[in-house]
């Protein structure tokens, strides 16, 4: 692996920050840094860039992990992709974990104008051209892959980056990304809709599956979103992460989590629902064990209760991620229930 970052992991929740302004944004990470989270991230949507939130935290913190949780990979070229790593990197003075990912196959299309064809195969050749690019102050760049073309003669001199290993995580949820990730990343961003089970049944074997493919050691760490829905009311809370989990099973290439899970029934209605137009047939689709396997949700007292005895040791990193279907959610709330 490029890095020493697995070795760094304390413990301490993270925060994943998403649907909220930029002022929004820097108040949250300055807060989570107070509070003693690990790192914070920077989720990116088509109204968000994750890496322009991250240079507005990397302003006003100092101390706390920044992380993409995710870039689009394949919406930037790797030439500015990595300048803009680079300069994260010594914006943050060295506490950049970049996590990018592909999205799925019609975000691909729709939003990118790819072909969608072979993600996890580019996305394995993006991650190299990226370390290749961040040593560029060693030498020119002459890459004629299967997926990209880059020649890089630099016309001035290159100065050398803060580092050149900056860790990358790469997002997976089906068997060939995982196993991607496991090859040539170091670490992988696990989805909000994983449950236990799929971590220690699919994902676990797949990384090391991957890892094996390129000699590489077994122990890939996690980075895992976990759906966490804090509120004084806890039927409130349920419900916010009942919508949350209704949203992301509207999409098919999620199927093999909800199959292991034994949750497909759960999501037929759901999709019914959501053809029809009735978030509240979706939210009553959503049944309380689908809630459990995925999702901590009640008072500030039961969520902390959740983590601690549902999930400790599932993760190497716990991405505690507020529900955002419906809603900005309460990112204080959420910080001040989780501070040290």
């Amino acid at each position: 692996m490029g890095s020493s970052d697995s070795a760094s992991s304390t413990g301490r929740p993270s925060l994943v920050c998403f649907g909220a302004d930029i002022d929004q944004l820097r108040d949250a990470a300055v807060a989570a840094e107070k509070a003693g989270f690990e790192s914070v991230w920077a989720a990116e949507f088509y109204d968000r860039s994750a890496t322009i939130a991250l240079a507005a935290m990397a302003t006003v913190t100092s101390t706390i992990q920044l992380g993409s949780g995710i870039a689009y990979g394949f919406g930037r070229t790797p030439l500015v992709l990595a300048a803009e790593a680079r300069d994260l990197d010594a914006l943050s003075r060295g506490r950049l974990l970049l996590g990018l990912g592909t999205g799925t196959t019609r975000m691909q299309q729709d939003w990118h104008g790819l072909d969608g064809l072979h993600p996890a195969a580019r996305i394995e050749e993006l991650v190299g051209l990226l370390r290749n690019l961040w040593r560029l102050h060693e030498g020119p760049i002459a890459h004629d892959g299967r997926f990209y073309r880059l020649h890089v003669q630099p016309t001035a001199a290159v100065s050398a980056p803060l580092r050149t290993d900056i860790p990358i995580y790469l997002a997976g949820v089906n068997r060939r990304m995982v196993q991607a990730a496991g090859a040539v990343a170091d670490g992988l961003v696990g989805h909000p809709l994983y449950t236990r089970d799929y971590v220690e049944q699919v994902v676990r074997p797949m990384l090391a599956e991957g890892a094996a493919r390129t000699g590489r050691r077994p122990d890939v760490p996690i980075a895992g979103y976990l759906i966490c829905s804090v509120d004084l009311d806890e039927e409130r809370a349920r419900a916010r992460a009942a919508a949350q989990i209704a949203f992301y099973s509207t999409v098919k290439t999620y199927n093999p989590i909800l199959e292991l899970g034994g949750f497909m029934g759960e999501a037929e209605a759901i999709r019914a629902a959501w053809k029809k137009g009735s978030k509240e047939a979706m939210l009553a689709a959503v049944s309380d064990p689908m809630i459990d396997a995925m999702a901590v949700a009640g008072t500030p007292e039961q969520v902390r209760q959740q983590v601690e005895q549902r999930w400790a040791g599932v993760y190497d990193r716990t991405l505690l991620y507020p529900p955002t279907f419906g809603g900005e959610p309460d990112l204080r709330l959420l910080i001040d229930s989780f501070a040290q």
